[in-house]
């Protein structure tokens, strides 16, 4: 992994320490180019044309969908492309046909855009259903072995939750969910970007993702299904054919994507994913984890400070919360900013319910980390926290 050639294609790290790819990641000049290149040379829309503008479109298009599909190893069903893992997952909420007495099962860490969907079904009769993580932030096994029943008809659960950073058991989940007659939804929001995934090997129904979080443009989210669900949207470019009776959708992604999509969004998704396949995932998850390792060893040794989340670095990814004691969230990222030029998220990150469980009332500093990083940059964010927390302890 070339580390020094991967600073180089992210110039805003000249200026700054960038520790919030948990919210957003930066997007390297690779994609940008790629995506400008579509609105110099080939700007037409797709799925309406025949000059070759609209061909190249709609050919580069398509094999963004493709090169999607292969990066989580789906060889079938359907990967469509939406405007972030919020789309993705109200998608499948609503896309799905309830009956009143279904239930859905989810868990108190998940994200808000894993969390408000289900919630809004309970006006339809769906029960819903939550596990609770340890106050370590792991999850029992035995908690989703109660809670998953023969009446569950969906599970819902992050791959690794944006705050704590678990990596929660996906694959015994999964059996639990094939055992029960329950599909499997993956919040992959986290997970995907940060190392190897493949939906046959995860056992899911849906995996729901945000390009913006793997060096990808803002806009862009996938959906890979393997069941028939509704869509969400209809009108321009779904249909194969319309009449005042009714109308048949097209097959694949394209009777998914009504209207004009984001083309060049699109398109830089897939440059993004050829940026991840050249460095190798397996490559960037073992460079987030000695990263991650150092973080959490050195903040454990800090007095005045709390960590939140595992304690072990074999059950969490390369997300890190903390609070330093007598301070707010906020001032402790300001500080940061101020003191070192270190971007790190505060707050509650949209996840109030887990804050809540955990008596965190104003939420915690959260470090995340990606494969632009380096070790020389977490032992500057060490040295600066230690700092920090010598003020006030």
């Amino acid at each position: 992994m070339n580390l020094e050639k991967i600073i180089s294609d992210f110039p805003i790290l000249k200026d700054v320490i960038y520790m919030d790819s948990a919210s957003t990641s930066l997007t390297p000049e690779p994609v940008l180019d790629f995506m400008l290149k579509y609105y110099r040379e080939y700007n037409a829309n797709v799925g309406r044309g025949v000059h070759r503008l609209s061909q190249m479109a709609q050919q580069r298009y398509s094999d963004a969908h493709k090169k999607v599909a292969r990066f989580i190893g789906a060889t079938g069903g359907n990967l469509i492309f939406t405007r972030n893992t919020t789309e993705s997952i109200n998608m499948v909420a609503y896309g799905l046909r309830w009956r009143r007495g279904d239930k859905v099962v989810t868990t108190l860490a998940e994200h808000h855009s894993n969390f408000l969907p289900w919630l809004r079904l309970r006006k339809d009769g769906v029960d819903l259903e939550f596990v609770k993580p340890e106050n370590s932030g792991t999850f029992d096994v035995a908690d989703f072995e109660r809670a998953i029943d023969a009446g569950t008809r969906l599970v819902t659960v992050a791959h690794m939750t944006n705050v704590l950073g678990t990596v929660l058991p996906i694959k015994e989940i999964s059996e639990i969910c094939q055992d029960n007659g329950a599909m499997l939804l993956i919040d992959g929001a986290q997970s995907v970007p940060h190392f190897p995934t493949n939906v046959k090997d995860l056992g899911c129904d849906f995996l729901c993702f945000s390009g913006h979080k793997m060096l990808g443009p803002k806009g862009t989210g996938v959906l890979w299904t393997k069941q028939n669900i509704e869509p969400l949207l209809v009108g321009g470019g779904m249909v194969e054919d319309v009449s005042a009776e009714g109308f048949e959708s097209k097959k694949g992604y394209e009777g998914f994507e009504a209207g004009t999509p984001h083309i060049s969004g699109g398109i830089g998704l897939g440059r993004a994913v050829d940026y991840l396949v050249e460095v190798g995932m397996e490559e960037v998850k073992a460079h987030e984890a000695r990263l991650a390792g150092r973080l959490l060893d050195g903040l454990q040794e800090i007095d005045g400070l709390e960590v939140n989340g595992p304690p072990d670095c074999r059950d969490r990814g390369s997300i890190v919360s903390f609070n330093v004691k007598g301070l707010m969230p906020h001032d402790v990222a300001l500080m940061l900013d101020h003191a070192a030029n270190i971007m790190v998220r505060s707050g509650h990150h949209c996840c109030i319910p887990l804050m809540k469980h955990l008596g965190l009332k104003d939420g915690t500093v959260r470090a995340s980390l990606y494969l632009y990083n380096t070790e020389e940059e977490v032992e500057r964010l060490l040295g600066t926290i230690e700092d920090i927390a010598k003020m006030t302890y």
